[in-house]
């Protein structure tokens, strides 16, 4: 199974794939997708775009975004809400299933901790994923979402074998 995970962003949207098998996981990919300052409509559609073609280039078999967290800046949340629209839609209109995280649920998967700092989910994500290497925060980030999906997903298996 390969697990997509999202961490949305109007600027620089994280996006990493990795492969799940039982209990081991591996890397498939990484990167970010980017836009540029300018009109909003534009900048949607380069992440819907950008979206997509990660989903065709590496199949997917499920995906996972992180939830939005509301900050001070009551323009800036609502334009990370509709970036986060099109993290959602991408992997939708692909037939995915889709888990959605806070930010602690992440870090508390990965980490151990809930308020864990991004230098500690990086280092757990190299760990859980040797010889991993990603160019940014955004990567990292979503390669975590995709962890705490597929260790999600593997637990709700283990539920459902106990109960068989």
């Amino acid at each position: 199974m390969r697990v997509l995970g999202i961490d949305p962003g109007l600027r620089n949207m994280g996006w990493g794939v990795i492969a799940v098998d039982g209990s081991r996981l591996r890397h498939v990919a990484n990167g970010v997708i980017q836009t540029d300052a300018g009109d909003l409509g534009v900048r949607l559609l380069q992440l819907y775009r950008g979206l997509t073609a990660v989903i065709t280039a590496h199949a997917p078999d499920a995906a996972a975004v992180e939830q939005t967290f509301v900050n001070k800046d009551a323009v800036g949340t609502l334009k990370l809400g509709q970036a986060r629209g099109i993290a959602l839609l991408a992997p939708a209109e692909a037939g995915l299933a889709i888990g959605e995280y806070a930010p602690n649920a992440v870090k508390k998967t990965v980490v151990g901790v809930g308020h864990a700092g991004k230098e500690q989910v990086q280092h757990m994500v190299k760990v859980q994923l040797p010889g991993v290497t990603f160019d940014s925060a955004d990567a990292a980030d979503a390669l975590a979402i995709a962890i705490c999906h597929a260790r999600h997903l593997q637990g709700r298996t283990l539920r459902i074998a106990r109960t068989a």
